[in-house]
C-alpha cells in the first residue's frame, strides 16, 4: 500500500471527511513522525511499533566497483520495531498469510559427475 491508497482507504471510512482533509491528516502524522526523529526522539505508536534512530560509527569501507578502500563517515539511519499487536497478527492471521507470498526457492543444482 502506498500513501495515495492510504488516503483513498480512511476517507472511504470515513464519509464525513473530505479526502483533502485526510490527505492533510495523514501528511501531518508522517512530518512529525520525521521531524521527532530529526530531533534523535523515538515515536511509539502502540501496537503498531515504535520508530527511533540508530547511530552508524564512521568506519572503513571499501568501493565495490574499484575495490579502493574508502572512509565512510557517521550516519543516523531511522529504525522500526514492530509492535506485539502487529506481529501477532502478522504471524497468526491467516487471511495475511494467503495474500503474503513466499520468497521463491532456490533450486538444487546436482552436480554431474
Amino acid at each position: 500500500m502506498i500513501k495515495s491508497e492510504l488516503i483513498e482507504k480512511i476517507a472511504a471510512e470515513n464519509p464525513h471527511l473530505f479526502q483533502r482533509d485526510v490527505e492533510i491528516i495523514v501528511n501531518v502524522i508522517f512530518d512529525e513522525i520525521i521531524t521527532s526523529l530529526a530531533r534523535g526522539e523515538r515515536v511509539e505508536l502502540r501496537g503498531f511499533g515504535a520508530f527511533s534512530v540508530k547511530r552508524r560509527p564512521a568506519r572503513s569501507g571499501r568501493n565495490p566497483r574499484t575495490g579502493e578502500q574508502v572512509f565512510v563517515e557517521e550516519k543516523y539511519i531511522p529504525y522500526f520495531k514492530t509492535g506485539k499487536e502487529l506481529r501477532l497478527r502478522m504471524n497468526n492471521d491467516s487471511e495475511t498469510k494467503s495474500k503474503v507470498k513466499s520468497a521463491p526457492k532456490a533450486k538444487n543444482k546436482k552436480k554431474k559427475a
